[in-house]
């Protein structure tokens, strides 16, 4: 396995964050985005897990934008490898504090107190298939729970909906042709082909759809006792998030079917209250 030096970029300043910020505005007219329990973000650092929806980008830059906007939080959230092997890109997601997804890196962030999203489903949550709207792919990953466990962190558990419905998937790897032709893909760049998807029409334009974000009460950790290489304690902690994240995604689905400022007419020619 290979080893990574512990490499943490400098956060954006204030004021590009403001301004970073400021750009996503006119999307977010569109997005209007709805977020509950912002306040169980703990101000002194928290380890944020939820699902990673389709595409992955389509709704993280509102979430992150919500969290500054509301509570004034930074978040580092953590890259995969195959990220890094992007010329440009991975120095794209460095300027934006973004922090590649070592066990090493994380300790440092939470030496620090900072605030640490991780997506556990990682890149085959994003590439989704036919069928698989809103499901957590976790397999059997165990590392972001150690991690909390073995520096007493807490847990926010978080759901995200809305931006499954702006694609629609056309094609994915259950396709004979298209599943070997993401394999030749993967096998030369390292990362999952994504699916062929519909938006708009028939182009793959997202639809302007409303987005939902819900925090959940932080889960404490320390009841634990630091011992982040029992497995047992690990699994535990692990299926008790992906139970608050789960809640969560149903609870916003609920919620959404409620609102009644859901429609992009009524969100463009109104003001929506969140």
């Amino acid at each position: 396995m290979l080893e990574y030096p512990i490499e943490i970029p400098d956060l954006p300043a204030d004021r590009q964050i403001d301004r970073l910020v400021t750009l996503l505005e006119p999307l977010a007219r569109v997005t209007q985005p709805k977020v509950y329990g912002i306040d169980n973000l703990p101000d002194g650092g928290s380890l944020l897990v939820g699902n990673h929806t389709i595409y992955g980008l389509l709704d993280l830059p509102f979430l992150m934008a919500e969290i500054w906007k509301r509570r004034r939080l930074t978040v580092r959230g953590l890259g995969e490898h195959a990220h890094y092997r992007i010329p440009l890109w991975r120095d794209l997601l460095k300027t934006g504090g973004m922090v590649r997804g070592t066990r090493d890196n994380v300790r440092a962030l939470m030496r620090e107190r900072e605030n640490v999203l991780v997506f556990p489903g990682g890149a085959r949550e994003v590439n989704k298939r036919r069928g698989e709207k809103y499901r957590l792919i976790w397999k059997e990953r165990i590392g972001f729970a150690r991690l909390a466990i073995e520096h007493g962190y807490p847990v926010v558990p978080f759901a995200a909906v809305g931006a499954e419905e702006m694609l629609d998937v056309v094609l994915d790897n259950e396709n004979p042709v298209y599943g070997q032709v993401a394999k030749l893909v993967e096998g030369a760049i390292g990362w999952p082909m994504l699916p062929a998807v519909r938006g708009v029409g028939l182009t793959p334009l997202p639809r302007p759809e409303r987005l939902y974000f819900s925090f959940g009460e932080p889960i404490d950790t320390t009841r634990f006792g630091g011992r982040g290489e029992d497995k047992a304690a690990a699994r535990s902690l692990r299926d008790e998030v992906r139970a608050g994240v789960e809640g969560g995604i149903e609870f916003l689905l609920e919620e959404r079917e409620r609102d009644p400022d859901r429609g992009l007419v009524k969100r463009l020619l109104g003001r929506v209250e969140n």
